[in-house]
């Protein structure tokens, strides 16, 4: 994938919503955490939240937001931590990565090892509730 500064022209992209009005923390997170570059920022009327903003992780596009409870329904809000899903990072060195995220603040929740399909996989929790894994392969050549 080439470096576009507009975003990718196929491919899937996440959009995290992040709740408390942290989106701004959380960019730093994922700057310090995973090497993120910030792409776009726009704050919404009230001058507080983000209501989009563009980052690169790893090549790939994140886009998050803050949380804008006025303009979702009951069956959208939802009290408890994101859950169901996992944002997986393919790296040239899962341990150093994993580390790395661990020291800006993630949860280690289960710690690189050696897994049977051949990457050395762990998983972590960011501050925001979401789960990440980090693979590379184990071999690498």
């Amino acid at each position: 994938m080439t470096d576009n500064p507009q975003g990718p022209t196929t491919g899937l992209t996440p959009h995290l919503q992040i709740g408390d009005a942290r989106a701004s923390e959380a960019i730093d997170f994922y700057i310090k955490a995973f090497g993120a570059t910030e792409q776009a920022r726009m704050v919404a009327e009230d001058g507080k939240r983000l209501m989009h903003a563009h980052l690169h992780v790893n090549g790939a596009s994140l886009m998050l937001h803050d949380e804008f409870p006025e303009y979702v329904g009951p069956a959208d809000q939802d009290s408890g931590p994101p859950r169901g899903q996992t944002l997986h990072l393919q790296v040239d060195d899962a341990d150093a990565w994993y580390a790395r995220a661990v020291a800006a603040g993630a949860t280690a929740t289960m710690p690189p090892d050696d897994m049977f399909w051949g990457d050395r996989y762990g998983q972590l929790v960011d501050p925001y509730g979401f789960r990440w894994s980090i693979g590379s392969p184990l071999n690498k050549g």
